[in-house]
């Protein structure tokens, strides 16, 4: 199984460690196996949305340094997708296109995301699953 994490995913795992998204995020980092994938653009996405101080506050009040280790272990429990074909516009905000794409390029099984409406109709077009972290987590056996 492939997956791509939105940011909303990031930023919700990263505010409270009792949530879903926490329990995936870690799922993640203690598998062997990478499952997860990136692209370039969407960890530039992801770091600069972190960055932002009313994110930051949200998030515990990390720091750049932080962030920027987060960011690179991400990177590291993550397979690599470079964008080969760019979908834009297929959805009505750019930053969700980029998640697409990482998605379909890499032949991905599922998004997993918070905002369902912002992916709709990637399922039926694409068959791509779009997912909450949830959903996921059920499907693959994590615990929350």
């Amino acid at each position: 199984m492939k997956i791509v994490l939105d940011t909303s995913v990031v930023v919700a795992a990263l505010m409270s460690r009792n949530g879903a998204a926490n329990a995936l995020l870690l799922y993640l980092f203690e598998r062997d196996q990478k499952i997860n994938v990136i692209s370039n653009t969407l960890a530039v996405e992801i770091e600069a949305v972190l960055k932002r101080s009313s994110t930051k506050e949200k998030c515990g009040n990390l720091n750049d340094q932080e962030i920027n280790r987060f960011i690179d272990d991400l990177c590291l429990i993550s397979d690599h997708q470079k964008i080969n074909f760019l979908w834009r516009p297929f959805l009505r905000d750019p930053s969700d296109d980029m998640v697409l794409e990482t998605a379909f390029n890499a032949g991905a099984d599922a998004i997993i995301t918070y905002n369902l409406k912002d992916f709709a109709n990637v399922e039926e077009r694409l068959r791509i699953k779009v997912m909450i972290p949830k959903d996921l987590l059920r499907q693959i056996g994590g615990t929350l």
